[in-house]
């Protein structure tokens, strides 16, 4: 009887331990499932920016660019082919609860999808949105767009166009244009405030309540930094406010875009030399934004 309940205790014992394994981990699967939840799957970060989805976006290489769709299920970036000089256009698509990486084609521009959905800017060129969730062949957007070098073009839920005009001494400005009886007005610069010869890859808030750029300033910390300015109650710009030392360092940081659910900033840094051989893209918190906000 004392050996049959030895016996016992010990099977019992072997049962549980199993268990309590099985348990872990079933747990750790679930915790390590990268792409089944929003941001694919990342832990969303505080005030401190982080490089955005180690291993499945940003890498010891050049990532550029990253845009999510209005609806948060695609997330479209830039990167270098891996041991070539060559770019690519690539899309992780939500799909079945899945994450599921496409490349698209060769780079064709720094991608940016208007507040509807609708387009898919590229400067001067542009994708639509077909009945089938797809996109059309690039288009040209033409007058009066066509003559000028445009970077990276961003639209306010209004339509109204602000980009950059990119010269070949490495000079630019930031122009808007409006969406007026039917067609878009000719391009009006920003006021000095805003250009200063150096001004590049402007977006605009939804509702143009601010606007985002980079610039190399004398107030800067080093090379390319990331301004806001914010539109004031007489319609006016604001003037531009470094985004601080959290974001902006001694190296390039540019080409900054807020998440269309409003949450995260998401912008470029350059991780390795003047080659730019290393670029990733990094979020944070758009907490910033409101903190930076100037009291009216």
């Amino acid at each position: 009887m004392k050996n049959y309940i030895i016996k016992f205790s010990a099977l019992a014992f072997i049962i549980l331990l199993s268990a309590c394994k099985a348990n872990k981990s079933k747990s750790k699967d679930d915790d390590s499932s990268t792409k089944e939840s929003p941001y694919l799957g990342q832990k969303p970060p505080g005030l401190i920016p982080e490089p955005f989805a180690p291993d499945l976006v940003t890498s010891g290489g050049w990532e550029y660019s990253g845009v999510f769709s209005p609806d948060m299920k695609e997330f479209y970036f830039l990167r270098q082919v891996e041991g070539t000089k060559e770019q690519e256009f690539v899309v992780y698509k939500n799909e079945g609860d899945k994450w599921n990486e496409t490349v698209i084609s060769s780079r064709q521009g720094e991608p940016f999808i208007s507040p509807d959905g609708k387009k898919m800017h590229f400067g001067r060129r542009y994708k639509e949105r077909t009945d089938t969730g797809d996109w059309s062949e690039i288009k040209k957007l033409g007058a009066p767009f066509d003559s000028l070098p445009i970077m990276r073009l961003t639209a306010s839920s209004k339509g109204t166009y602000f980009f950059d005009e990119f010269k070949r001494d490495f000079t630019g400005d930031i122009r808007y244009s409006r969406f007026v009886d039917g067609k878009y007005e000719e391009p009006k610069l920003l006021d000095k405030k805003i250009n200063t010869g150096k001004s590049f890859h402007p977006f605009i808030a939804h509702d143009e309540s601010y606007l985002i750029f980079d610039s190399k300033r004398e107030d800067g910390f080093g090379d390319s930094d990331i301004y806001i300015s914010y539109r004031q109650q007489n319609g006016e710009w604001g003037d531009p406010i470094n985004l601080g030392n959290k974001i902006n360092t001694e190296a390039w940081e540019a080409s900054a875009s807020v998440t269309p659910d409003g949450k995260y900033l998401f912008f470029n840094r350059n991780m390795g030399s003047d080659d730019y051989e290393n670029v990733d893209i990094f979020w944070v918190s758009s907490q910033i934004i409101e903190n930076l906000r100037p009291k009216q």
